[in-house]
Order: C-alpha cells, then structure tokens, then sequence
C-alpha cells in the first residue's frame, strides 16, 4: 500500500500541472490570435476572399502603400505606387519591387496590416505576394502584385463608414529557404574555384 500523499506533493503536482497547462494555452494563443484577427479585423488585419463584389459604389477610397523591413533583412522593398484611387468594391492591383543585393540566395515572407484599424475587416486581398514566402537570387528584382478591393459593407459600419483613406503596410523578415532552394544555394557556382584554360 502506498504512503499517503503529502500536503506538499499535491501542491507541487498541482503546480506542475497549472505550469504545462499554461505552456499549452501560450502555444494555442497564437494561432487563436491570428483567426481572430482574420475573421475580425482586429488590429488592422485584412480579409481573404477569392471572389470580388458584385457590387461597385460610385464612392471612392484612397489607399496608401507602405514598405519596410525587419532589423537584418538586407533586401531593398518599396511600392511601385505611394497612392491609388479606387471605387468600393472595385478590383484593383499594386505593385510592390524588392531587390536582393548580396551574393547570397535569401527567402522573405511579408507580414501586413491595414490602418485605420477599423478598416482591417473592409480591406480584402484576392491574391497576395504575402501568402507565400518569396525567394531571391543573388541581385535578383522581383515585381510582386497585391489584388484586393475594399467590401462594401464598410458603408454600413458605422465605425468605418467615415473612413476616406486606407494604408496598407508590409515588412519583409527574412526566412529560412525551402528545403530544395537551400540545398540548390549550398552548392558551388559551377566553374568556381577552376583555373581557366590557357
């Protein structure tokens, strides 16, 4: 028969439970956060859809374009336009240019948002260069589009509906390559480290 549980033992396991709970929650909270932001809009986070309105106002909206980069990402990253003018519920595309200056094969993922906060769930990409990590060759330029249009219902919102101009901001970090590009960048250039023939 085993010893009876000591006071001390039930506090200790109890706080070694709570303790792995809390572990769980931390890494359920981000994926959590970003549905929720999604679904929301909350904090200027954008909509997805795959389809455009039907419906076109005669109402237009000002988007601003921005471009930055996280602390050591070595690419150069701007928009192509600072401004447009589109209808609500028009489908329109932006361009966005990043450049890779090294000598060495880099991958970049963009994270975004949208201010005025309130316009984040009115604000909806059909396609984005944000959706994928972006891959650059040494001194490669990439052109990278953005289509999106901005609901209608921002209309109804009695929040948004005052809003007159939109800014959509990116910044690029720097992530690790596919596994076949990075295997593809390891390699030697061909003909390096030869001596040319006489």
């Amino acid at each position: 028969m085993s010893a009876p549980m000591t006071p001390q033992k039930k506090t200790a396991l109890a706080l070694v439970g709570v303790a792995v709970t809390m572990a769980s929650l931390s890494f359920a909270a981000v994926p959590f956060y970003d549905w929720f932001c999604r679904v929301t809009g909350y904090a200027g986070t954008v909509s997805v859809s795959e389809v455009a309105p039907d419906v076109i106002l005669d109402r237009t909206m000002i988007i601003r374009f921005d471009a930055s980069l996280e602390a050591g990402m070595p690419w150069t990253f701007k928009p192509q336009q600072t401004l447009m003018t589109v209808r609500i519920g028009e489908t329109a595309i932006a361009f966005y240019e990043a450049t890779n200056p090294t000598d060495r094969t880099i991958g970049g993922t963009a994270s975004f948002n949208v201010t005025p906060d309130q316009s984040g769930g009115y604000f909806t990409k059909i396609e984005c260069f944000c959706f994928t990590e972006q891959v650059l060759k040494p001194h490669e330029t990439a052109i990278m589009p953005v289509t999106f249009f901005v609901d209608p219902a921002i209309v109804d919102d009695p929040e948004a509906k005052l809003i007159q101009e939109i800014t959509l901001s990116y910044t690029f970090h720097e992530t690790p390559l596919p596994q076949d590009q990075a295997a593809a960048a390891a390699l030697p250039l061909e003909g390096a480290g030869q001596n040319p023939i006489n």
